[in-house]
């Protein structure tokens, strides 16, 4: 997954929410997935990794926009970058994009592709691209590799399910 630079927007807030605005707030969340590796950044990408030490500080913590029940935005950066699901050709993979997770609008289908699918299944939880319907937000077995997308949740080396929680 690599930053790409997003397009630039303009926002306007008022008492009222503008049209297609959500009404919910972002909130920040430690997530990890259930071989217990964290997220970091580095070169530009998302890292799923064990962080141990002073390197503790480096864990990013998952900011999330609620869009309805089940659909939410993910980012990380105080929301200032998105998780992005971008499809090319036949090749579908997980980017960071320059976009604020609080301009992206539900009812505009160009941000569709920051969309995921929030599932809860006993305490983890799973983000399926709702844009690229079958890929899911991913880590690999091994540590210090990319967060990505696969569409083969059940091979077993493939990590699809996090835990997440509100950070204090």
């Amino acid at each position: 997954m690599h930053l790409t630079q997003g397009r630039q927007r303009k926002t306007t807030e008022s008492a009222g929410h503008p049209a297609g605005k959500r009404p919910c707030k972002m909130q920040a969340f430690r997530i990890w997935d259930t071989n217990q590796k964290t997220f970091y950044l580095r070169n530009n990408q998302l890292i799923a990794g064990y962080l141990q030490g002073p390197n503790t500080k480096l864990e990013e913590k998952i900011d999330m926009v609620p869009i309805d029940f089940r659909n939410v935005f993910l980012g990380i950066h105080g929301g200032k970058l998105c998780l992005s699901c971008v499809k090319s050709g036949d090749d579908t993979k997980l980017q960071l994009e320059e976009v604020n997770i609080t301009d992206l609008n539900k009812n505009k289908e160009e941000d569709k592709r920051f969309t995921f699918i929030r599932s809860e299944t006993g305490p983890t939880t799973s983000f399926e691209s709702l844009a690229c319907p079958g890929w899911f937000l991913c880590t690999t077995l091994e540590a210090d590799h990319p967060v990505s997308l696969t569409n083969t949740p059940k091979e077993p080396c493939t990590v699809t399910k996090f835990y997440f929680q509100e950070d204090q």
